[in-house]
């Protein structure tokens, strides 16, 4: 199988109703994102976080593509894949705050969300923890003959577990129903791509596995969905699995609080640069919307945060009592 490197089509191709959605989802993201940053710092929030700021248009693109039942399993960086694939801001922010009306009624906090009824499998703390997850979901979905596709998100760095190895095997020559997005910031955690891998470009990879390879610019999301759409297309119909590398960047460190000694401020300037939200707004811009239709999608979002956070903050804090509910099991010792 060959490996190509795709850019977006001509504007046309994808409806502005599409772009505008694209956008919305990428503000909600990074609104969202910035919101938890706030309340981090201002000691509202328990536990750590890691940010998605900067790599919006990777989670849209994708996940736009999937149907409501298709499933995606994530990392501990997929605030941003759980919100583009539907995920209650409301039920997100109450997890954070480890509150009884979050996700996982507090327990799971801002690395273990999952949503079954919009198809999250699961967020996962461990590095390509995801990904044999996906091929199992992938597996499923093909002997029940449901149609639905997997994507699983992952980082750079988890190329080098061996996860990614045993996944993009079985899922080969099973020829499953699942997208392998590689969200390709080129740090993994605190070290530069360059220290952990010979070549740079993940998607080549997938030659070895006799799939498709595809490298595509993570800032664009038109790009990524088309992308993305055309991979899924291929798993839905039985061609198998698809490597998808999206080269993009995390604004901010590995986890809020890292100093990001390992990277100077004029590269993160440069990326900032190449903002995908602003990217993707002169475009709708350009094509007939205004600074004002714009404005008043960020107002709406903003309001509807700020609604889940006091939602969150309305939301009791886990007793003693639910210590042992939902369980698998429990012990007593005999008096």
């Amino acid at each position: 199988m060959s490996t190509v490197s795709a850019t977006a089509g001509e504007a046309d191709i994808v409806p502005a109703s599409l772009r505008l959605s694209l956008y919305r989802t990428m503000v909600t993201i990074r609104e969202f994102e910035l919101a938890a940053v706030r309340l981090l710092s201002a000691n509202r929030l328990p536990g750590g976080l890691h940010t998605c700021v900067g790599q919006e248009a990777c989670a849209a693109g994708v996940c736009a593509a999937l149907d409501r039942e298709d499933t995606i399993s994530t990392t501990h960086r997929g605030h941003g894949h759980l919100i583009a694939k539907g995920a209650d801001l409301r039920r997100m922010m109450a997890e954070l705050f480890g509150r009884s009306d979050g996700y996982a009624k507090g327990r799971a906090g801002s690395m273990h969300i999952s949503d079954a009824e919009c198809g999250i499998l699961a967020a996962n703390g461990i590095v390509g923890g995801g990904l044999p997850m996906a091929v199992g979901a992938a597996y499923a979905a093909q002997i029940l003959g449901t149609g639905r596709v997997t994507a699983a998100f992952f980082g750079e760095g988890a190329v080098a577990e061996g996860a990614f190895h045993e996944s993009m095997t079985l899922a080969a020559l099973w020829a499953l129903p699942v997208v392998f997005v590689c969200e390709n910031n080129s740090y993994a955690e605190m070290g530069h791509v360059s220290l952990h891998m010979k070549d740079p470009d993940v998607f080549r990879r997938a030659e070895g596995y006799g799939v498709p390879g595809v490298a595509v610019d993570g800032n664009d999301a038109v790009a990524v969905f088309e992308a993305a759409a055309a991979a899924e297309a291929r798993a839905r119909s039985g061609g198998g699995p698809t490597l998808l590398e999206c080269k993009t960047y995390r604004w901010r460190g590995h986890f809020e609080g890292d100093p990001q000694r390992y990277r100077s401020p004029e590269e993160v300037a440069r990326w900032m640069e190449r903002d995908p939200i602003v990217q993707l707004g002169e475009a709708l811009v350009a094509d007939g919307s205004t600074r004002v239709d714009l404005d008043a999608e960020r107002s709406r979002i903003l309001a509807a945060l700020e609604e889940a956070i006091r939602f969150a903050e309305a939301s009791p804090v886990p007793g003693e009592r639910e210590l042992f509910s939902d369980v698998y099991a429990e012990t007593h010792s005999e008096a």
